[in-house]
């Protein structure tokens, strides 16, 4: 890998970081919840596709950066992106209980941490 393509992809395992602020065992706990079930998209009323991602960034938090392979750092580019739209979209009020909130948390970020 070029030493550009390094710097990019330790750009993008840093943002992740910043932007997963929840902890695999905090996620995989989060993810057992009806909570967590109840929110996303999916197709054919299967899992959503927060939470199958949440299930993946709890593999990607527990893989050691130098395993990490170029599939890993593009679904972690996902996360970053979607973390920052959706922190953009917050609603007014408490979002304690909100499904922002809980759609947020799949993608391993907690807005009230």
């Amino acid at each position: 890998m070029s030493a550009a393509g390094d710097a990019d992809r330790d750009k993008t395992v840093a943002e992740f970081g910043e932007a997963v602020n929840m902890t695999a065992g905090d996620l995989e706990k989060w993810l057992r919840t009806d909570e967590s079930k109840s929110v996303g998209q999916s197709a054919g009323g299967g899992e959503s596709v927060g939470h199958a991602s949440g299930r993946r960034i709890v593999d990607l938090l527990r893989t050691k950066k130098a395993d990490l392979d170029d599939d890993d750092v593009a679904h972690m580019r996902k996360v970053v992106g979607y973390v920052h739209r959706h922190i953009a979209q917050r609603p007014s009020g408490d979002v304690t209980d909100s499904k922002w909130r809980y759609s947020l948390m799949n993608w391993g970020h907690d807005p009230e941490k």
